[in-house]
């Protein structure tokens, strides 16, 4: 489940001197079927992917980034972009599902469909049964990831991101039901409560909390703990990955309270109008090399188990990247809560964020 900064990239180059080269003419109708308009997380891919499937396929990529899942459908609904594919977080997913707004993948055209997992696949049925609306692209955790160097404490337990003696030197995910993990889990809640009164309790705890945080953040969280200006910051397990990598002081735990497994997925959104090229794309995702390319990128967890296989041992075997069944089992999905609940949500939200 990653965030983003919010940018607009067109991809026309390649196969606009495609046609130049080759000397023919395209019809309007036939340039815009020979296009495919994207919406996913920010800094998600690896865009020299992007560019190869222009290249290989001579379809024209509009892609547009978003921060948050909630950013994605606000904007999706407004309909101003008729979007043929988005890669989203499975609790929204569930959500379009549920709204009857995506439509069901052919796999007979997805070639590279046997190369996703089944241990997987079978966890996606949770948001989406019979996988028939949905590919999962990355999966991950959500953690804490602090600085040896600069925390003495013990880190097993989502209460010290409360610690006042961290002062100033706290990150949280800037996103609403992220944020709300720490509190609802330290209270032995589950992370799909629907009981507003428990809510109202996280947002006590998350208001008592920002007197001491350095701020929300998405991306630049890894950043900040490279660089050592936080102490201790909560993160998306595949942001820790990268980081760790880059700072020996760092490591990355799931508390003991328990925690949040994510997918992030491809769907083909009802305002698709380039049905065959989206499910082309998504195969490209999938096949090896790019997928490869894209794992090594993102650093998350990937469901190809070509993918997987190619990995050293240091990689299958660290939980970071990929999980093992005790950590998953401490670990919940969000599920879609509903239209009344999505508004109590973003009402705490508001006010956690207005002062």
């Amino acid at each position: 489940m990653k965030y983003g900064k919010l940018c607009f990239l067109l991809l026309a180059g390649v196969f606009a001197a495609s046609l130049i080269l080759s000397g023919c003419s395209v019809s309007k109708a036939e340039r815009d079927a020979n296009k495919l308009i994207i919406f996913n997380y920010g800094d998600y891919l690896d865009m020299d992917t992007v560019y190869q499937f222009e290249e290989e396929t001579g379809i024209e990529v509009e892609y547009e980034e978003y921060v948050a899942p909630e950013d994605m459908y606000t904007k999706y609904q407004s309909g101003a972009i008729n979007y043929d594919l988005i890669c989203t977080s499975y609790y929204m997913i569930q959500k379009m599902i549920n709204n009857g707004e995506v439509l069901a993948i052919d796999k007979e055209n997805l070639e590279y469909y046997d190369l996703i997992d089944e241990r997987y696949l079978n966890m996606c049925e949770a948001f989406d049964p019979g996988n028939v609306y949905s590919i999962p692209q990355f999966f991950g955790t959500v953690g804490i990831i602090y600085n040896t160097d600069l925390v003495e404490d013990e880190v097993d337990s989502w209460e010290i991101m409360w610690d006042s003696s961290y002062k100033n030197q706290i990150v949280m995910e800037n996103s609403m039901r992220d944020a709300f993990i720490a509190p609802l889990k330290l209270m032995g809640e589950s992370l799909n409560t629907k009981d507003k009164d428990i809510l109202d309790q996280g947002l006590e705890m998350l208001e008592e909390q920002k007197e001491i945080l350095m701020a929300y953040l998405v991306d630049e969280t890894r950043d900040i703990m490279i660089a050592e200006d936080a102490a201790l910051g909560q993160i998306y397990s595949g942001d820790a990955t990268v980081a760790i990598e880059q700072n020996d002081s760092l490591e990355y735990v799931i508390p003991e309270e328990g925690s949040n497994i994510w997918f992030d997925s491809w769907v083909i959104p009802e305002t698709c109008q380039h049905k065959e090229n989206a499910e082309k794309f998504i195969d490209f995702m999938n096949r090896p090399d790019i997928a490869e390319a894209n794992f090594e990128y993102v650093y998350y967890g990937t469901a190809n188990t070509a993918v997987y296989e190619e990995q050293d041992d240091d990689v299958k075997e660290d939980p970071t990247v990929f999980p093992s069944d005790e950590i998953l089992g401490k670990c919940e999905v969000f599920n879609a809560l509903g239209d009344d609940m999505d508004a109590y949500y973003t009402q705490l939200w508001k006010k956690l964020k207005s002062y």
